[in-house]
């Protein structure tokens, strides 16, 4: 598993590499999250349902909840990475001249209407209808890969490469790698027995963020996860689940969700006030929608690995302890509509645990 060198390590070039890559992530971000969970809300309003809130214990580690999957809930799987994919991972990783992002794939897919005004540089960040044609493109099967553009050589330029790219690592390897890495085995995955490799698998799917029962899209982002650590370079994994109603960040940072919640009418007069907003400013920038009784808001949860979660300090083989906790809830933050008031910082709002 490779290990990224701090800013200062590195050279010039990949200091800009990196900060671009960084603000191109910032982006990303705000669209995703607007698209994942804005839109998927105002789906339920204009179809006159209810939204399926996700209730605080959802939020909490290692938390199993079964749900239905919600056909107006947004959801995509997408890959973005600082660097280029090696050509040797598409064993796992299948991106093809195939399923590469050209006018002439997209002719197959009746689903995306840009296609007929598609020109190459659409499919680049800086491109108006980026965002447009990347959330048209993330209704297609499986994920988007967006990387640099290996055939810019003078300059850092980031495109949405692939699409409908499947991950096809399998889980046990993933496993085995995870369990490589933090020392829990020495040479393979089995070779404690079937009870200890599911122990294994069941923790690489909670450092991760998620309990193992998940289905297929975010089981393809944790293995997905796992497979880029070996890279050279940072990357980071958006998975919006319809059954879930979250939007799951993973990158080198760490673990992140973005969901909405409602906050209660109290809460709303609190934050107010001590942002020193004003109730009309308040809602404006940080509420999705508000009703008499409550407002709803979008909830950014940060987490962090614990120490059995990271490799030993002094590599020595150890043993796997199930019931330690691999992760914890360090940061609640009420977010603005950030594509909507980019000045407006995020608020700090603990309500998992209340």
């Amino acid at each position: 598993m490779a290990t990224w060198p701090y800013r200062y390590q590195l050279s010039l070039r990949q200091r800009l590499r990196r900060s671009l890559y960084e603000v191109l992530r910032d982006q990303l971000d705000a669209h995703l999250v607007h698209y994942a969970l804005v839109e998927s809300y105002r789906n339920f309003v204009k179809a006159g349902e209810p939204y399926p809130f996700v209730t605080k214990r959802e939020l909490k580690p290692r938390a199993k909840v079964v749900e239905i999957e919600h056909p107006l809930q947004n959801h995509f799987l997408i890959l973005f990475c600082e660097g280029t994919i090696p050509a040797a991972y598409k064993k796992y990783i299948r991106f093809f001249d195939s399923n590469k992002v050209t006018k002439e794939n997209l002719r197959e897919i009746a689903s995306v209407p840009l296609y007929k005004r598609y020109s190459r540089n659409l499919r680049y960040f800086e491109h108006l209808d980026f965002f447009r044609f990347l959330f048209d493109l993330s209704k297609v099967d499986y994920a988007l890969l967006i990387q640099q553009d290996p055939t810019v050589r003078r300059q850092n330029r980031y495109a949405l490469a692939h699409f409908h790219v499947r991950i096809d690592w399998p889980l046990d390897e993933a496993a085995e790698d995870l369990g490589l890495t933090l020392r829990y085995i020495a040479k393979d995955l089995y070779e404690r027995g079937e009870r200890y490799a599911h122990q294994i698998q069941h923790k690489l799917f909670e450092k991760y963020g998620f309990h193992h029962v998940v289905g297929g899209r975010r089981t393809a982002a944790v293995i997905a996860a796992q497979l880029l650590r070996r890279m050279d370079f940072i990357s980071t994994v958006y998975v919006a689940s319809a059954e879930s109603r979250t939007l799951v960040r993973i990158s080198e940072r760490g673990v992140s969700k973005y969901v909405l919640v409602r906050l209660p009418i109290d809460d709303v007069f609190t934050l107010s006030e001590s942002s020193g907003l004003g109730m009309d400013k308040f809602c404006d920038r940080y509420l999705v929608d508000i009703t008499d009784d409550m407002g709803v808001g979008i909830l950014h949860v940060v987490y962090r690995n614990s120490v059995y979660a990271k490799p030993p300090e002094d590599g020595r083989l150890r043993r796997l302890r199930p019931d330690y906790q691999w992760l914890s809830v360090v940061d609640q933050l009420l977010v603005p509509r950030l594509t909507e008031f980019p000045d407006a910082p995020p608020l700090p709002y603990s309500t998992i645990y209340t």
